[in-house]
């Protein structure tokens, strides 16, 4: 029970990693808020975790901001914030991915963490004490061609969370991150443009361990890095990823 007590907020909790998050941080004790652009999921998530479920917007500041306040009159304080919404582009070459694309991985993967922290931060520097997770991705640390502005986005991730980690340590506030390698998640068909057994394969044979990375991967990372266990941890990218970023 290392997170009893606490309440969190985990953004795309609705499926995949954010749902792996969720049932995590349930099972060690804490209350949730289940919140995701998909209504429906998040609803049924927060149903079978007791949590919360809350529709939002990542990319959009009075969507997140509602989120917060939600968040707020149900726990009366925001411990753990999660950013794990996130997008792709289909592969691609980088010069004809369109801007619609690009302005909507942008959108969700690096200004949500914007928004979030203009919500949230104010609430955590008050309270003297709060914890920030990012999910960025292995391809911000070794990047896969014809991913290019999806990886370029997760990079921003990591250098967030290290700026903000050094700038929001003196007022107790930890952030750190965490670097799937692709997963058994709704994004992985995505990420491979198709899903056939061969370009499972393929990617597969860049994964040493030998297997895709799981929601429960996530979970157990994740509780740990937003656990008392990890108060002298801050500022870190910590890869979940079977050894491909080796």
């Amino acid at each position: 029970m290392r997170l009893k007590g606490k309440t969190a907020i985990i953004t795309g909790a609705g499926s995949g990693f954010g749902a792996g998050i969720a049932r995590k941080f349930v099972a060690e004790g804490a209350q949730v808020m289940i919140a995701d652009i998909n209504g429906d999921g998040a609803t049924e998530i927060a149903a079978e975790l007791g949590g919360i479920a809350q529709v939002v917007d990542v990319a959009n500041g009075n969507s997140v901001a509602e989120m917060t306040k939600a968040a707020m009159d149900a726990f009366g304080r925001i411990d753990i914030m999660v950013n794990n919404a996130g997008v792709t582009h289909l592969p691609g070459p980088l010069e004809e991915i369109s801007e619609a694309d690009f302005d909507r991985v942008l959108a969700v993967n690096a200004k949500s963490v914007f928004l979030t922290a203009h919500e949230i931060v104010p609430l955590m520097k008050a309270a003297k004490t709060g914890t920030i997770l990012n999910v960025a991705s292995t391809a911000g640390v070794s990047p896969r061609p014809n991913l290019n502005w999806y990886n370029a986005s997760k990079g921003w991730m990591i250098t967030a969370t290290r700026t903000m980690a050094v700038e929001l340590a003196p007022f107790g506030i930890r952030v750190n991150a965490i670097n799937p390698v692709a997963g058994e998640t709704p994004l992985l068909q995505t990420f491979m443009g198709e899903d056939t057994p061969e370009i499972r394969a393929k990617f597969l044979s860049t994964i040493p361990i030998g297997r895709f990375s799981t929601p429960e991967d996530m979970g157990n990372a994740a509780a740990f890095l937003c656990s008392d266990e990890a108060s002298m941890i801050t500022g870190v990218a910590m890869e979940v990823d079977g050894g491909r970023c080796i």
